[in-house]
Formats: C-alpha cells, sequence, structure tokens
C-alpha cells in the first residue's frame, strides 16, 4: 500500500507553526508595526481629530465673521461713511442719503480712480475724503477727528459684508459713538473667496500689530 501524505513536522516547510513550534500572532502586528491600541495608533487618532475640530471651527468662524456678520437696519443718524472697496457700496451709499437717514454723506476716495458723487443730492452734504493712510485704519482715524470736530454721535457705514467685522473693529478704537454697519454682498464666488482670505489676514494684524486707532 502506498503511504498517506506526510504530516509536516514542526519547523518544517509549510508547517503553519514557527521555528520554535509557536502559533504566528493574531492581528499580524509584525515588527515596527502599531497594533490597534498601541500608544503611536493612539497619538495618530488623536492628531487627526484634533485637526478636524481645528477645521471645524475654522469654518464656523469664517462663516460668522466675514459671511454672516451682524446685520443692521438703517435708522436716521448724523451722518453716512462710505468705505472705499467693492462695487454697489456706492449705490447703497446714495440711496440711503437720498431717503433721508443722513443730512451728509462722507465717500472715502483714497485715489482718483475712486468714486465721488456729484453734490446735487437735495439738501445732502457731499464729503469727499482722503484717508491717511490709504487703510481701514485711515478711514476710521478720519471718522473719529471729523465725528468730534462736527459732533457726530451716530453714523452709517457703508463697506462689504465681509469687511463688515473689521471695520466694526477699527472703528471701536477712534470713535465712540454709534455705528451701524451695512455691508454688500460681493457678486461671484472668486470675489467671496479672495475677500474673505484678505479679511482673515488684515483682522490678524489689527488684532496683533495695528491694536491702536
Amino acid at each position: 500500500m502506498s503511504a498517506g501524505p506526510a504530516e509536516a513536522l514542526p519547523g518544517a516547510p509549510g508547517s503553519p507553526t514557527g521555528p520554535a513550534g509557536t502559533e504566528p500572532a493574531a492581528g499580524g502586528g509584525g515588527p515596527g508595526q502599531a497594533g490597534p491600541g498601541s500608544p503611536a495608533l493612539r497619538r495618530r487618532r488623536l492628531v487627526r481629530s484634533a485637526a478636524g475640530l481645528l477645521m471645524v471651527a475654522f469654518v464656523l468662524a469664517t462663516a460668522r465673521l466675514y459671511v454672516f456678520p451682524k446685520r443692521d437696519a438703517p435708522v436716521p443718524a448724523d451722518a453716512i461713511v462710505m468705505f472705499a472697496g467693492s462695487a454697489g457700496r456706492l449705490e447703497l451709499a446714495v440711496r440711503l442719503a437720498r431717503d433721508g437717514y443722513a443730512p451728509v454723506l462722507a465717500v472715502s476716495q483714497p485715489t482718483p480712480r475712486d468714486p465721488c458723487p456729484p453734490d446735487t443730492i437735495p439738501s445732502i452734504e457731499v464729503v469727499c475724503f482722503h484717508p491717511k493712510p490709504l487703510t481701514t485704519q485711515g478711514e476710521a482715524r478720519w471718522v473719529g477727528a471729523t465725528a468730534r470736530a462736527r459732533g457726530w454721535r451716530s453714523i452709517i457705514v457703508i463697506t462689504s459684508t465681509p469687511q463688515d467685522t473689521r471695520a466694526r473693529l477699527r472703528l471701536s478704537r477712534c470713535y465712540g459713538g454709534q455705528v451701524q454697519v451695512m455691508g454688500v454682498d460681493p457678486t461671484t464666488r472668486a470675489e467671496w473667496a479672495y475677500m474673505v482670505t484678505y479679511e482673515w489676514a488684515a483682522t490678524v494684524k489689527a488684532l496683533t500689530i495695528q491694536r491702536s486707532c
């Protein structure tokens, strides 16, 4: 009779046990590989969780500060002040002036290319000013100095929606009166992306480097 298949001897090629007769460890983790409960794996999970939480916090802060900031309904004030920048601001400022929300319309004109409306609105004084420096900080400084000189106790500020938060911050350092801010939304996604990115950087600068009026 022919012999049946020979049983594999411990340690022989094809044997399910190792040279010492021990079976491979469950989970298959070889030398240098992190097991499911290893400190290295726990650290990686913690880092990923922290990164996810930071991303969620960043998205929520961006939405709150630059996409859906506080919205003020206009009420009569001593002056309407338009900060220079994106399209749509001048039209809103002129419309509010024509509707009688303030007797003065002040328009920031950092460069000759920036628009200045003609002084032809009935019963409205139009003032086009040149801020120093040519930034939101310069515009806030002008508002503070002019308000003290002319006795403005309340103003309506026209700016972009993404700039709303920073405009309030700058004005709070230079002007102690009542401030209503009305924002104009960017018209394209590209404008939104650019302006929100710019406002993040400018806000950090205002909070860390330029902390005075």
